[in-house]
């Protein structure tokens, strides 16, 4: 224990204070799971990682002379994912989260549960708010797909500074308190429950959309920009039919805040998810909606790539949407056959310099298969077809290896 200590102050003296984080990060885990645990203490350490390629078909027409690298982040790209959760008693718990991704190192969770019953739970600290189904398997390992559903895209879908990602990228995460619960009807019927305040999405004064980048800056401390939190929340009915092999679930959410630092655009996000499993076979489908209020400026005219509408007035809200519809279906005891179809749509004006139109759309047709090699390590590939309305259309290919720590 000592020579880890001694190694860390060395990095720490040479290092960028990212390094150091995360080698804090990595010395406390190592450091408790050597440990003893205290009595009544349960410790648990967990997390994933996937090392994934991209490759974009090139194809040139007079048109387009863009290459791949100017339309998509092509290439090698890893994610990693790893939790410590100390659980101290049947009330209180710990979660400590570190990620990797494009967009560096990154602290996922940070947070303190305090359970008083089922029902009811406390949550403080940092968190992914509760919105959603894909975000519960957001990490590399519990998704059969190399990349995202277009609506949580976070970087991998083609033409993503055009259409500035997708409706809420995965994982969201944020400072606040969320309160929670579960709640069993008999044995087969579940409802669970979470409502939050968090810092919410960011952007700046003169914003026609929030910038993901500005949530997951350290030059903006991790605080919330506005001093005004969001609020939302999640409630989520399951029937779980063991004997049939049976389980469905049905959920929907919201969140609603404003993005500018001085907390007069706002936006609002909802959600709806399904998901059925029928012995091996699997269903899952989502929708999601954001409406956001852009300023305007003092010139409309000049600052809009189209004008007015039919009252004269320029519109303040720009509304994105997206879906998924994914089927999951094994072939081999290790082999399974994976089916998506997503898509995305905006609609209202834009930037005068933006290339897409006032109502743009892509649809993605994906199908690829997941082979399991065993110790925790799975093989996902997958042929991606791009639709898009504004753009040529776009065919790619995915290659990933994920593997659970």
């Amino acid at each position: 224990m000592r020579r880890s200590l001694n190694i860390a102050r060395a990095v720490l003296r040479h290092a960028s204070w990212r390094a150091a984080l995360v080698l804090a990060l990595m010395s406390v885990v190592v450091v408790a799971l050597q440990s003893r645990p205290a009595v009544g203490q349960d410790r648990n350490f967990a997390g994933s990682v996937q090392s994934s390629y991209l490759y974009v078909y090139d194809q040139q027409n007079e048109d387009q002379d863009e290459k791949a690298r100017q339309r998509a982040f092509d290439g090698f790209t890893t994610e990693l994912s790893v939790k410590l959760a100390v659980d101290f008693d049947k009330h209180i718990s710990t979660n400590v989260k570190l990620c990797f991704g494009c967009h560096g190192f990154e602290i996922d969770m940070a947070y303190v549960d305090l359970t008083v019953v089922d029902e009811l739970r406390f949550r403080a600290g940092r968190f992914n708010p509760s919105f959603g189904e894909f975000p519960l398997r957001h990490d590399p390992a519990n998704h059969r797909t190399v990349d995202k559903p277009l609506p949580y895209d976070m970087g991998r879908m083609v033409r993503l500074r055009e259409w500035n990602l997708g409706v809420l990228p995965a994982p969201y995460v944020d400072n606040g308190l969320e309160i929670g619960g579960t709640h069993w009807f008999g044995y087969s019927f579940q409802l669970d429950y979470a409502a939050y305040a968090v810092g919410g999405l960011r952007g700046d004064n003169a914003g026609t959309d929030v910038d993901f980048k500005l949530s997951r800056s350290g030059e903006s401390y991790y605080v919330d920009n506005n001093s005004r939190p969001t609020g939302g929340g999640r409630v989520s009915m399951t029937l779980d039919l063991s004997e049939a092999e049976t389980t469905f679930t049905l959920g929907g959410s919201g969140m609603y805040g404003m993005y500018d630092p001085a907390a007069k655009l706002s936006y609002m996000i909802a959600g709806a998810d399904f998901y059925a499993r029928v012995k091996r076979f699997e269903l899952r489908a989502e929708y999601l909606l954001r409406r956001t209020e852009m300023n305007l400026g003092e010139d409309p005219s000049s600052r809009f790539k189209f004008g007015p509408g039919r009252n004269g007035k320029f519109d303040r809200y720009a509304l994105k949407d997206g879906f998924y519809v994914e089927a999951l279906f094994p072939v081999l005891p290790r082999m399974e056959l994976v089916g998506r179809f997503d898509g995305l749509r905006r609609f209202g004006n834009v930037l005068s310099a933006s290339e897409l139109s006032k109502n743009s759309q892509v649809l993605r047709y994906t199908v690829g298969t997941d082979i399991s090699v065993g110790f925790g390590v799975r093989v996902k590939f997958d042929v991606e077809y791009y639709d898009f309305n504004d753009f040529h259309d776009e065919l790619v290919g995915t290659l990933g290896v994920a593997a659970v720590l």
